[in-house]
This record gives structure tokens, C-alpha cells and sequence, in this order.
């Protein structure tokens, strides 16, 4: 019996490898109706008893329910709630599969000044941890670069697809540039005490991210010759169509980056991260610049902190008038990315409202990403992608997802585990 065991487990994982994806759902053929849910617009706006309908992957209705309007598959959801797909922003999913096995991981390379990169081209659609993102609700995400100085380019994604090319809604969303921090740790190695001290060479660090633009700013208006692929790779910077999202954190570096990006003309700003920020928010706010924060579940910057500060930092930024969305860079942050609603749902305990909790990882992200006029509301003419909930969405406990469609796409919440443990269990339940 004991070998018998072993061997069903050693199936499990084998047969598991051998089924490389999860089979993206297809094109939507057939009209759908959800009837009698709660709808969370995503823009603050609440729906009771509502209908949804939606047809060659665009809503065509979004009201009350009507009978009249019904058209399709009718989904009774009487009880239920039914969201926008939650959007995760900042994620490196995709780009690694296992931390602790090299070859797996391709979200850096070599060097320092880096915006011709796209990590889309790295982007794996097979990877088994965007499967185990469906179930809780996250249906799109950014997928960014890490490392260096200027990490490359990002692009926004839908999580059901064959490669990255059905994967992704908007490329090269933005590049993403690592600030310098004003403070450093003592080299240990060196015997340097192992404490916080001024960073010495944070001016010179960040002149450097000044005259790189400043150089390419000067190509661009010449005749680009010799050809410069990292100043090519600025052009939709400088013309205000590409973003720039600079990973930031503390008060003085957050004020740097205002001033300097203001300095070189560069208005399409994000800050992510952004630790301090609520001490510089009129700035902030002033320049209308938006914040992509971190996950609420972290330690506060310092002893002198209150230790609920990182939990109410969504709430504080939003009454300055803010736009914040919700990021998910950190230690391992894509395992962690299902896990995007119960984030939003920790700000909302710690005071922000249920619904702009909601909006953090739907609307409000869309916003940042650039992608809502597509995505992030349930509004007549956007995607359908959305899913339908047995309970509140940002509560682990009442988060059983029944349904959930991608662009009208129904897709499916099981991943290959499940699939193969389901098989296994049901085969040898009664031996």
C-alpha cells in the first residue's frame, strides 16, 4: 500500500511536467447573460441584482436587470458578486518560473542603462504560475524587467494565451528606471559598520540617469548616427507616449525625481514603490503623478514608524486626490500575485472604502497602465473580462471564483494539479 502510494505520487508530479499548458480558451462564439449578481463597476459604482451582457468579447449591456435584455447563455448569479478581472501591476510574472534554479529566471540582464529591452520577449505564456492567478480573480498583469539602472521595458498582459503575442494587450507600456537610494549599508566585507549611512555617491548615480537623457534628447534631434539603440529606445518617452515608472523610494529621492524629470520635460511619470510618499503628497499631487504602491503586507521603512503606516498608505494618498494602484514587487512576488485581492482587501481594513479598495486593482491600475479604455471598469464597450465571485472578492475567505471570462473567453480556474490530483483521487478513493 505504502508503494503504492509513492508511486501515485510520483505520477502526479510526472504527468503534471508532461502537460505543458493549460489550453487557452477560445474565441467567444455565443452570447452571454450573468443575471441577478452584485455588480462592482470598479469605478466605485455598486449594482444590485444586476445584468451583464456580452457578446464577441465586448459588454454590449450594464444595468439592472431586464429580461428584455437578456440575450445568450443565461448565468443566474443570484447571491454572488461579479468584478473586472483585477489587474496586477509591476509583476515579473512570466519572466521565472523557479527563484532557486537559474535557467528558469530572465527578468535582468546585463548592464545598466537598458531601455531598448522588452521583457515581453521573454514572457512565458506556459508558465504554471500564471495558471494559479485565474482562481483568485488577477486575469491581466504588467509584466516588468528587474535590474539595473534602467531595467527595459514592460507590457500589459491577458493571462490565457498560447505565446506573448496573444498574451499581450499593450506593448512596451513603459520603461522602468531603478533610482538610486540616498542611503546605503555598510560594506561589512570591509569592515564598514553594517548600519544605514548617507549614500555618498547617490549625487553622482543620479546625474548619471540626467545625462543619459539628456544625451539621447540631443541624438534624437540630430541625425541619430551612429545608430544608439538604448536613445532609439527613448523616442516615445520625450514625445509623452510611453511612461516611465521609476522605482523610487524616501522623501528626498521621491522630490528628486519630480524636479529632475521636470527639469529634463518628461511629464509621463509613475512612482512605484514610492516608501515616503505621503510626507512629499502635495508634491506628489501638484505634478499629478501617479503611485503604484507595494503589497500592504510589509514591515513600516523605520523603528519610528507606526507599525500600521504600510497598511494605511493607500488610504492616506488617496484623500491627497492621488491616483494609486497596487503593485506587486518583492520577495517572491509571483507566487504572491494571486494573492493581489486580500492586498487591496488589507488597505480597505485599515480604512480605505471597500469599493476604492476594489479600484486600487482594477480601474485605478488601468489608468496608470494606459489600458482603460479597454479594461478595468464594467462599462458598455470594454473587454469582457471580468469573473463572477460566490463572495466578497477581496476576502480569502468568501473568494471561490465559479466563472471567469477574458475578453469574453470562458477560461478555465483549474490548473494542471488540480486537474491531475482530482484524476488520481477519485481513481484510488475507494483502495
Amino acid at each position: 500500500m505504502k508503494n503504492q502510494f509513492i508511486l501515485i505520487v510520483l505520477s502526479f508530479f510526472i504527468l503534471g511536467n508532461i502537460n505543458a499548458q493549460q489550453t487557452p480558451a477560445s474565441k467567444q462564439t455565443k452570447d452571454y447573460s450573468i443575471v441577478g449578481a452584485t455588480a462592482h463597476i470598479g469605478n466605485g459604482k455598486v449594482i444590485e441584482n444586476s445584468l451583464l451582457v456580452f457578446s464577441n468579447g465586448k459588454l454590449t449591456y450594464v444595468g439592472n436587470n431586464n429580461a428584455s435584455e437578456q440575450k445568450g447563455e443565461v448565468i443566474k448569479a443570484n447571491g454572488k458578486h461579479v468584478y473586472p478581472g483585477f489587474i496586477a501591476a509591476n509583476t515579473s510574472l512570466g519572466l521565472a518560473e523557479i527563484d532557486a534554479v537559474r535557467a528558469t529566471r530572465d527578468f535582468d540582464e546585463v548592464g545598466n542603462f537598458l531601455p531598448h529591452i522588452r521583457s515581453i520577449i521573454a514572457y512565458n505564456a506556459e508558465s504554471r504560475v500564471i495558471e494559479t492567478m485565474r482562481p483568485n480573480g488577477v486575469l491581466m498583469a504588467q509584466v516588468a524587467p528587474r535590474g539595473g539602472t534602467i531595467s527595459g521595458t514592460s507590457t500589459v498582459v491577458q493571462l490565457d494565451a498560447w505565446n506573448w503575442e496573444d498574451a499581450a494587450i499593450k506593448l512596451d507600456d513603459g520603461i522602468h528606471i531603478n533610482w538610486p537610494s540616498t542611503f546605503s549599508f555598510g560594506r561589512w566585507w570591509l569592515g564598514e559598520d553594517r548600519g544605514l549611512k548617507p549614500n555618498k555617491n547617490y549625487k553622482e548615480a543620479t546625474d548619471r540617469i540626467k545625462n543619459f537623457f539628456k544625451k539621447a534628447k540631443i541624438y534624437l534631434s540630430g541625425n541619430k548616427t551612429p545608430k544608439n539603440l538604448p536613445y532609439e529606445a527613448l523616442k516615445n518617452v520625450f514625445n509623452g507616449t510611453q511612461k516611465v515608472f521609476v522605482h523610487v523610494n524616501g522623501e528626498k529621492a521621491i522630490v528628486d525625481v519630480i524636479n529632475d524629470f521636470n527639469e529634463l520635460n518628461i511629464k509621463n511619470v509613475v512612482l512605484v514603490k514610492a516608501h515616503g510618499a505621503h510626507k512629499v503628497a502635495d508634491l506628489i499631487k501638484n505634478n499629478n503623478i501617479p503611485v503604484i504602491l507595494e503589497r500592504s503586507h510589509r514591515l513600516p521603512d523605520s523603528e519610528d514608524q507606526d507599525y500600521d503606516l504600510p497598511y494605511r498608505m493607500a488610504k492616506i494618498l488617496s484623500e491627497k486626490g492621488i491616483l494609486v494602484g497596487l503593485g506587486m514587487e518583492g520577495d517572491m512576488e509571483r507566487m504572491s500575485a494571486r494573492n493581489l485581492p486580500f492586498y487591496a482587501g488589507t488597505y480597505a481594513a485599515y480604512g480605505l472604502d471597500k469599493e476604492q479598495a476594489v479600484q486600487l486593482i482594477t480601474s485605478n491600475n488601468a489608468k496608470i497602465l494606459g489600458i482603460d479604455a479597454i479594461a478595468g471598469t464594467l462599462e458598455v464597450g470594454k473587454d469582457a473580462t471580468l469573473f463572477i465571485s460566490e463572495g466578497d472578492a477581496l476576502d480569502m475567505r468568501t473568494n471561490i471564483i465559479s466563472e471567469a471570462f477574458i475578453q469574453g473567453r470562458k477560461i478555465s480556474l483549474e490548473t494542471h494539479q488540480t486537474k491531475l490530483w482530482k484524476r488520481y483521487s477519485n481513481k484510488y478513493k475507494n483502495q
